[in-house]
């Protein structure tokens, strides 16, 4: 069975947990942030970021690097994709 990125997208935004959209959105308007920042700007607690950051990071929707001591999030070009295709559906 062949699935379609459209088919795949729609099944991740169903299996992600809303704060999810809010981190993406985060990073989208605001662009790479460390985990605090993210935090803040999402308003979404530290320790279900990390969770959510995890997961997105799975699906290929956010990169994550070291930078001294903080840890970066920003979106990849798969998870931009992911945002155009959800706001054209």
């Amino acid at each position: 069975m062949t699935t379609t990125l459209a088919e795949y997208f729609h099944g991740v935004q169903h299996r992600l947990p809303e704060e999810a959209e809010r981190v993406i959105r985060s990073l989208e308007e605001e662009g790479p942030m460390n985990k605090e920042e993210l935090s803040l700007t999402a308003k979404v607690k530290r320790a279900v970021l990390d969770h959510i950051v995890i997961q997105l990071y799975a699906l290929g929707l956010v990169d994550v690097a070291t930078e001294g001591k903080s840890k970066m999030c920003s979106l990849t070009k798969l998870g931009y994709d992911f945002l155009v295709l959800r706001n054209a559906g």
